[in-house]
């Protein structure tokens, strides 16, 4: 064993202990897959990270650092806030980009771009492969979640290296009051072999006090089933004109199915598919965690090429050293 530097980040928040919190390894060299996953599995975060130098391969294609993610139980090819996070503790960490504009990651999906230099952080979502499920999934599916069939607006198996199934819902109240039945969800979830299931809902403002009413409205909603404190903050912290929001909600096949408290890679993954669809438009806020007392907010933009940013604040919240 040897000392390593660590951080515990809070993700999708500027404010500790509302976002999505992961653990980071600044030093992950000459650690095995195991053990990795071990300390993974010890910190009972939803993801781990152990940051390496990137590959000869990599860093010849302009990767500044290499990142391997680790749930409690298995390693991912990609993940949203791992990302945001990783990133976030290797710059304050002293890291130096390579490219002015972009940090360039490795992870198993590829090299991924974040721009570092606007406010929030945004990386590029990964590529997606996106599919119509059949009505059998489905209906199966909105049985598990004790939905009824007219709630669900539109469904699609989404695949950005996590494989995820996404539902559009009718209403941000629908995807507060969803309650499934964790049994026969994780049944589904493995034999579908899907790594989790999102919902969300689409609520654009009719009007410039738009946000003030969605904020009402959500805040009824989700009434308790989240911290007031969260509900308090009244949903626009960054001074934003009023604009589309986004109410999500994400359930991970992980050991046990659990709700993840904000996801980066199913917004990534949700935010292609709705834009695509025309169901959102190019520039929105995803809000998600709000049932578990959190408050994530995952920032959707799409720019003249047609590459999806996804961004989000992160904040340190323990910094020290591990032995591994």
């Amino acid at each position: 064993m040897k000392t390593r530097p660590f951080k515990q980040v809070d993700v999708f928040t500027d404010t500790p202990y509302l976002g999505n919190p992961l653990a980071v390894v600044l030093d992950g060299t000459e650690l095995s897959t195991e053990e990795m996953q071990h300390f993974a599995h010890w910190t009972n975060l939803s993801e781990t990270t152990f940051l390496l130098p990137p590959t000869p391969e990599a860093a010849a294609a302009g990767a500044d650092y290499q990142v391997r993610i680790f749930t409690t139980a298995y390693e991912m090819p990609f993940a949203g806030h791992p990302t945001l996070g990783s990133c976030h503790a290797w710059l304050q960490a002293g890291g130096q980009p390579r490219h002015p504009e972009f940090i360039v990651q490795q992870c198993p999906v590829g090299l991924v771009r974040i721009r570092h230099n606007t406010h929030p952080m945004a990386f590029a979502a990964p590529a997606l492969k996106r599919r119509q499920p059949t009505p059998d999934v489905v209906a199966s599916l909105i049985s598990a979640l004790k939905l009824r069939p007219a709630q669900v607006l539109a469904a699609q198996h989404l695949t950005n290296g996590p494989h995820h199934f996404g539902l559009l819902l009718d209403s941000p109240e629908t995807v507060a009051q969803v309650e499934p039945d964790p049994a026969a969800l994780r049944a589904w979830l493995v034999a579908q072999d899907i790594s989790g299931v999102g919902m969300a809902s689409v609520d654009k403002p009719a009007s410039d006090n738009g946000l003030i009413k969605r904020s009402n409205r959500e805040a009824r909603a989700f009434a308790g089933h989240a911290a007031p404190s969260a509900l308090d903050m009244q949903i626009n912290p960054h001074g934003q004109d009023a604009q589309t929001q986004v109410s999500v909600r994400f359930f991970a096949n992980d050991v046990v199915v659990i709700e993840d408290p904000v996801t980066g890679s199913f917004n990534a993954s949700l935010a292609q598919w709705l834009i695509a669809e025309g169901w959102a438009p190019t520039t929105y806020t995803a809000t998600q965690g709000i049932c578990l007392g959190r408050f994530g907010q995952v920032h959707i933009s799409q720019d003249e090429t047609g590459q999806v940013w996804v961004g989000g604040t992160s904040v340190t919240c323990i910094e020290g050293h591990v032995r591994l």
